[in-house]
């Protein structure tokens, strides 16, 4: 930082110009192997979150992803109508709607394997860095959202 950017406002020294940037980058990276599996970033952190856990309450997921339900429920649907998972109301409580994967979304996952392996060799970093700067940036977010939360 120079004498005159003091004040932190330079462009170079803002975090979050760095994360959204780098948000932008990943973005580009993802985009073609994505589109080789037929799916948005957003379908594939649904895919992923289910690969982990089917059969999840829409409510868990978003919270999971971090999405409200208004931005995930056409998601789902998009997703539904594709044929890569089933949304079901709960027969003991209608409001809530349980997410499960199809058999074509469970198959999507060994044609996702490649995915990590592509974008870790795209950062030129090991796993190990990479994992420790995830590690970092997660306790930033969860900082930042604990601050948020208390003003």
């Amino acid at each position: 930082m120079s004498a005159r950017d003091s004040d932190y406002l330079g462009l170079d020294d803002q975090f979050c110009f760095a994360v959204y940037s780098t948000a932008h980058a990943l973005n580009r990276a993802y985009k073609p192997l994505l589109d080789r599996l037929g799916v948005t970033y957003p379908q594939y952190l649904v895919l992923l979150a289910l690969w982990g856990a089917d059969g999840r309450s829409v409510g868990s997921l978003g919270e999971q992803l971090m999405l409200e339900s208004s931005t995930l429920t056409p998601l789902l649907k998009r997703m539904e109508a594709a044929g890569l998972l089933k949304r079901e109301r709960n027969p003991q409580d209608e409001r809530q709607v349980t997410v499960r994967l199809t058999a074509k979304g469970r198959k999507l996952r060994d044609k996702a394997k490649a995915v990590p392996k592509s974008i870790l060799g795209a950062t030129g970093c090991d796993a190990r860095t990479l994992g420790e700067l995830r590690d970092h940036v997660t306790a930033v977010r969860d900082a930042i959202l604990e601050s948020v939360e208390t003003a």
